[in-house]
C-alpha cells in the first residue's frame, strides 16, 4: 500500500488560475538567445558602464564603516535615511509637503513596486486602462490580480516632410482614450518616459488623462523610472503635480534607472497614504524588506544629488547629456544603414523601422511568429546583433499593426555602440555588394 501511494502521480491541476496564459515572457527567450549568438547586445535595458563613483563609494563605506546594524533588517517600509531624503527630494518636484514614512515606501526595484500597486488596489472585475505600446510586466501583472487590461495605443502620426519620426510623433487619440473609460475601470497606467518608444507625454497629453481620471474617479499608477532621461531640453512633468491627482496618483522610481544600478534593486512608490497603506500591506505579505546595505547607499546618492540639485555636476544633469550623445550616435548608425529609427525624448531605449529588410530575411514556411520576432531572431543569430522586437510591447488584438519595428538600447560604453556600428556597415556593405 505505502510504494504504492508513493508512485500515485497527482492528477488534480497544480497551477493556480490566475497564472494560465501568462507563462511566456520575451525577456527568458531573448535573454537566452543574446547570451547564445550576440557579439553585441544591445536589447535588455541595462548599461554596460561603471555605475558613478559616489555611489559604489557609498556602497563601500556602509560596508566598511563599522556599523554592522546595516547587516541588519531595517524598517520593513524603507530605511529611514531614504524614505527621508526621497521625500525631501519629491517634496521639491511636486511642490508640497510629504512625510516620509506614510508618502513614501521602498520596493526591490520598480518592478515589485508595480506588483504591489495591482495586488493592493486591482479587483476581481476591474478594469485597468494600459497605453501602449507598454512594458511588458503590466499585462500579466494585471491579469493575476484579476482585473481585465483594456488597452490604448499610441497612434504614430508621420512627419510630411520625410523627416525622421519622434517619439512625440505617436499620439493618443483623445475620443478613443475616453471611450476605454467606463463605470468598471479602476486605474490607468501610465508610463512616461515610455518603455519602449522613449515619449515622454507633454503636459497637455497628461491634462486629458488628469481631466479622465477625475471625471472617473480612477487612479493612476504612474511609472516614472525614467524620469531624469529626457533629452533636448525637454521636460519630465509629473502627473500628481496636475490638480485634482495627488489624491489618486502612485508614482513609482527606480534607482538602477536613476543610477546606473539596475541590478541593486531598490524602488520605490510615492504617493497619498490612502494609497500606500494598502501597497505597504501587499509589501509586508510578500517580499517585507529590501536590502539595507543597497538602501543606505541610495540614501547617500540622493543626499548628494539634492546638495547639487539643478547644477551642471548633478549626475542628473550629466547622465542624459552622455545618453543623449549615445542616442545620437545610435540614430546615425541606425538610419545610415536604411533601418528608420524613431528619435526618443527619454529613456534608454530607440524604436527602429525594419520594414526595408524584408528581403534579408528568409520566410519561415508554416510559422506564425511576426516579421520583428523573425527578424530580430536571424539579426541575433546571423549578425551577432541583439535587439528586442516591438509587438512583444503589444497587446494580442494590436500586435500585428506593429511587427516592422524593433527596440535597440543605447545607455552602452561608447565601445559598445561602435562595434554595433560595425557590424551594420559590414551588413550595408554586403547588401550593396
Amino acid at each position: 500500500f505505502l510504494s504504492h501511494s508513493l508512485q500515485a502521480k497527482m492528477s488534480r491541476p497544480v497551477q493556480a488560475r490566475r497564472l494560465e496564459g501568462i507563462d511566456k515572457n520575451i525577456w527568458v527567450e531573448f535573454v537566452k538567445l543574446a547570451a547564445t549568438y550576440s557579439k553585441v547586445n544591445l536589447g535588455q535595458g541595462f548599461p554596460d558602464f561603471p555605475a558613478p563613483d559616489f555611489l559604489t563609494e557609498a556602497f563601500r563605506r556602509a560596508l566598511s564603516e563599522g556599523n554592522h546594524m546595516l547587516h541588519q533588517y531595517t524598517r520593513a517600509f524603507g530605511h529611514p535615511p531614504l524614505v527621508k531624503v526621497l521625500a525631501q527630494f519629491y517634496e521639491k518636484l511636486l511642490g508640497r509637503d510629504l512625510d516620509p514614512m506614510t508618502n513614501v515606501m521602498v520596493t526591490v526595484g520598480a518592478y515589485q513596486a508595480l506588483f504591489c500597486c495591482f495586488q493592493a488596489l486591482v479587483d476581481e472585475g476591474d478594469e485597468v486602462i494600459i497605453i501602449e505600446p507598454f512594458f511588458d510586466c503590466y499585462e500579466p501583472m494585471v491579469k493575476m490580480a484579476g482585473g481585465t487590461p483594456v488597452f490604448v495605443p499610441l497612434r504614430p502620426n508621420p512627419p510630411k516632410d520625410g523627416k525622421l519620426m519622434s517619439s512625440a510623433d505617436w499620439q493618443l487619440d483623445p475620443a478613443e482614450l475616453a471611450s476605454k473609460f467606463s463605470e468598471r475601470t479602476k486605474a490607468i497606467v501610465l508610463n512616461s518616459p515610455n518603455n519602449p518608444l522613449g515619449k515622454v507625454f507633454s503636459r497637455g497629453e497628461l491634462g486629458l488623462i488628469a481631466e479622465l481620471c477625475v471625471k472617473h474617479d480612477v487612479l493612476c499608477i504612474s511609472d516614472e523610472v525614467y524620469e531624469w532621461l529626457v533629452y533636448d531640453g525637454r521636460q519630465h512633468v509629473r502627473i500628481a503635480s496636475l490638480q485634482g491627482m495627488w489624491d489618486r496618483t502612485v508614482m513609482i522610481g527606480s534607482a538602477g534607472k536613476t543610477f546606473s544600478v539596475t541590478g541593486w534593486k531598490v524602488g520605490w512608490v510615492v504617493g497619498p497614504d490612502r494609497l500606500l497603506q494598502h501597497l505597504r500591506t501587499v509589501h509586508q505579505n510578500s517580499v517585507y524588506h529590501c536590502a539595507t546595505i543597497a538602501q543606505e547607499a541610495v540614501a547617500q546618492g540622493f543626499q548628494r544629488e539634492l546638495m547639487l540639485y539643478g547644477k551642471p555636476e548633478s549626475y542628473f544633469v550629466q547622465l542624459p547629456k552622455e545618453l543623449q550623445q549615445k542616442r545620437d550616435w545610435l540614430v546615425q548608425s541606425l538610419d545610415g544603414v536604411g533601418m528608420k529609427p524613431i528619435i526618443p525624448e527619454g529613456t534608454y531605449f530607440l524604436v527602429a523601422d525594419i520594414s526595408q529588410f524584408k528581403s534579408d530575411i528568409p520566410d519561415v514556411p508554416n510559422s506564425d511568429e511576426p516579421y520583428d520576432y523573425r527578424f530580430a531572431k536571424w539579426m541575433v543569430k546571423n549578425k551577432g546583433l541583439a535587439a528586442i522586437p516591438l509587438s512583444a510591447f503589444y497587446s494580442e488584438a494590436h500586435k500585428n499593426n506593429y511587427t516592422n519595428f524593433i527596440r535597440f538600447c543605447f545607455a552602452k560604453e561608447e565601445a559598445t555602440l561602435k562595434a554595433a556600428n560595425d557590424i551594420l556597415q559590414k551588413w550595408k556593405q554586403e547588401k550593396a555588394s
